[in-house]
């Protein structure tokens, strides 16, 4: 018999012939025994394999025009995308474990096909005028600071009307339906649907008046029915913050910080049932707090200076630089001069699992 401070007795020969025996079939069985791995298995904390990363738009952007001069837009490889590879996931496709962001390159009066798939995805637009996304047969301009949707199992194609490129990027989630095999693609027209270019989509029209819902459609839709979030809008919502603010009146997240979240305007709950999207804007100077949040998140630069820091490291950002927060990592964002930032995360995921947990230490 032993105490807790003496070592067992080693197996006898016949024990320990025994116990290789039982490992035997278990490895021949196709089965693993819970005891000797259960530190990687359930970890005191979240350790993602992804890290923090920053993917320049100075780097970014040339790679893309490269690729539109070289690289064909059609039937096949249906879009000139360039996916964001995440270091620490083995040479995976994915910014997160959850989460896949390209940069998409349409060359002038360009047309991407149409086609749809399971997976969730919109557009933000950095810079740039004159492509239509047609969205099921809904022709929905792409203009600077906009976010578009394409729920998923919709058809999609591109086209520009203009002789100019334009670059987005494009975010999906792509490797959560991956992982749960849950995944179907079929194509679509050769072209687009619809061709015109009206200045509002009629999803637009019909949707998008504030704190207004049209009677003809009073179901809860998984997505939201708004094919595109208008950057004035966005930009009216953070200035009214920072306004009031200035007023005296506790109006936004923090000093200096304002922040909004694009909704589906039929549950008052995110835009997509995979996917998170928001907006950030900081004044010069400000600095959020340093949080630590299960699940991950990205952010693109849509302008200004300053950096994230991110588990102690200090990452200086751009406009058009993107930037991925991982799971549980410690991060904070600080404004040289006005920063805004557009976000997306798989919050909504780790929220119907009921697996959120949000640790906010004081800012700096």
């Amino acid at each position: 018999m032993t105490d807790a401070t003496t070592a067992p007795d080693a197996p006898n020969p016949e024990d320990a012939a025994a116990l290789d025996a039982l490992y035997g079939d278990f490895a021949a069985g196709n089965m693993m025994p819970l005891w000797t791995d259960i530190g990687d298995l359930m970890p005191a904390a979240p350790h993602p394999s992804a890290i923090p990363f920053v993917w320049r738009w100075a780097d970014l952007l040339p790679l893309a025009q490269r690729a539109g001069e070289l690289v064909p837009v059609g039937r096949g490889g249906e879009r000139r995308a360039i996916a964001l590879a995440n270091p620490g996931l083995g040479g995976r496709p994915y910014i997160s474990p959850t989460l896949w962001c390209a940069i998409q390159y349409l060359g002038g009066h360009e047309v991407a096909p149409e086609h749809r798939h399971s997976q969730n995805a919109f557009r933000f637009v950095v810079e740039g005028e004159g492509v239509w996304t047609v969205v099921n047969g809904d022709p929905v301009r792409m203009s600077r600071g906009d976010l578009l949707l394409t729920p998923g199992w919709n058809f999609h194609g591109h086209h520009n009307e203009t002789a100019n490129p334009m670059a987005w990027i494009d975010g999906l989630d792509i490797p959560f339906v991956h992982y749960t095999d849950t995944a179907f693609f079929e194509y679509g027209s050769e072209r687009v649907t619809d061709e015109s270019t009206p200045d509002l989509s009629r999803s637009e029209r019909l949707w998008a008046h504030p704190g207004l819902r049209p009677l003809t459609g009073l179901a809860a839709a998984a997505s939201s029915p708004i094919a595109a979030y208008r950057w004035e809008h966005t930009d009216r919502a953070l200035a009214a913050q920072l306004e009031l603010e200035d007023e005296g009146h506790p109006a936004t997240v923090g000093p200096g910080h304002a922040a909004v979240r694009y909704i589906n305007p039929t549950t008052g709950r995110d835009v997509l049932p995979t996917i998170r999207a928001q907006f950030h804007r900081l004044r010069g100077g400000a600095a959020t707090s340093t949080v630590r949040e299960v699940g991950s998140t990205v952010y693109q630069v849509f302008s200004g200076r300053g950096a994230f820091v991110i588990d102690g490291q200090e990452h200086p950002v751009s406009t058009g630089d993107i930037v991925v927060v991982p799971s549980w990592a410690a991060a904070s964002i600080h404004a040289d001069e006005q920063l805004d930032l557009f976000a997306f995360g798989d919050q909504p995921i780790i929220e119907k699992l009921d697996f959120d947990r949000t640790l906010t230490e004081a800012a700096n």
